[in-house]
């Protein structure tokens, strides 16, 4: 059944608003608030159409006034923040993500008139190791329970929400795990880490990375938001690109970093502010992470238009190239016609 008053939080961040600003276009639902504690820029209140902003905490219990007046029927819960620099160091950034969903989940409990419930979630839950399988379903355990960060927060988060559930059942709960966001309009460690001219990996390994394009995540949101799709589902788009190619493709240089060096790196970086890497990133950039989407065809009934190597190509097409992508393949053929002559003309023992 389609919903009459929807709530979204983290509104002033690009999918938030643009989700808020899609919904409020559907004249079937009559009202559509937006809740952030900054306030969108220009640009984004403009999109938002007859969205209503509010401009809330939601660490703050005030939050439950909001819900219960506005008789809020389905809620969207966005705003979990990915960057400690962007949310202004790793204990404002833990705050607002778990003691802002604990707020928001005690406020969803009261609400009456609350119906549904749809949570953005991450497949960083399931962490990244050396041991990790070749695809996580959505009933896989993390062989290695990420420990900081986003990650263990997203992981509390499940948690608590799962919580929610149990005490109240009457409510329709969707959890989406995406895998890594990609577009011309994401801000994120990934799309920072690939445009960066230089890129730092690590020595020894070549990281299987699935990505998702933002118009699918767009979209994916929008159906479980006027949908009934109840449980966890995992949410990426279809294949996926080894590290080395993604550089390559971006026309970027890479830099093998032997692996005592990257948590030194790491720092370097974040205190440059030229990428806030976290330890539990950096292990993704050693291992990678690939999630099985099966029940997001099957059950959910959605299939993503772009493939993880489309999207990334979309992402390629609005960033200029360090060096043109088939120039390396130029050279790493010349290398490679070398390298067989060489072997052809040795002499052979007698």
């Amino acid at each position: 059944m389609t919903p009459k008053v929807v709530l979204v939080t983290g509104v002033s961040r690009y999918l938030g608003g643009q989700l808020a600003a899609v919904l409020a276009a559907d004249p079937r639902i009559e009202r559509v608030i937006g809740v952030d504690s900054v306030p969108p820029s220009r640009e984004m209140l403009l999109a938002l159409n007859r969205t209503e902003f509010v401009r809330a905490d939601i660490r703050n219990p005030l939050i439950a006034k909001v819900i219960t007046s506005a008789e809020v029927d389905t809620v969207v819960h966005m705003n979990i923040g990915t960057a400690p620099g962007v949310a202004g160091g790793r204990t404002s950034m833990k705050e607002l993500n778990v003691i802002g969903t604990m707020q928001l989940l005690a406020a969803c409990q009261k609400a009456a008139t609350l119906r549904r419930l749809i949570v953005k979630s991450t497949t960083t839950v399931y962490g990244s190791s050396s041991r990790d399988p070749a695809l996580f379903t959505e009933d896989t355990d993390a062989r290695a329970v990420p420990s900081s960060g986003y990650a263990k927060d997203s992981v509390e988060i499940e948690g608590y929400v799962r919580g929610f559930a149990r005490r109240r059942p009457d409510v329709s709960l969707a959890v989406l795990r995406f895998t890594n966001f990609i577009g011309r309009h994401i801000d994120s460690m990934l799309t920072r880490y690939f445009s960066m001219p230089f890129v730092p990996t690590v020595l020894g390994f070549d990281a299987r990375v699935q990505m998702l394009h933002e118009q699918d995540a767009l979209e994916v949101l929008r159906l479980a938001t006027i949908g009934s799709y109840n449980g966890t589902v995992n949410v990426g788009g279809e294949g996926v690109v080894l590290l080395s190619q993604a550089i390559r493709r971006a026309g970027r240089i890479p830099v093998s970093v032997p692996a005592p060096l990257v948590g030194l790196l790491g720092g370097v970086l974040r205190k440059a502010r030229v990428a806030d890497f976290s330890p539990e990133q950096l292990r993704f950039l050693n291992f990678g992470r690939v999630v099985d989407t099966t029940r997001l065809v099957e059950d959910f009934g959605y299939q993503p238009r772009y493939t993880t190597a489309e999207a990334f190509a979309d992402f390629c097409s609005s960033h200029a190239p360090v060096i043109e992508p088939a120039r390396i393949r130029g050279i790493e053929r010349r290398l490679l016609r070398a390298a067989t002559l060489n072997r052809i003309q040795e002499p052979v023992d007698a």
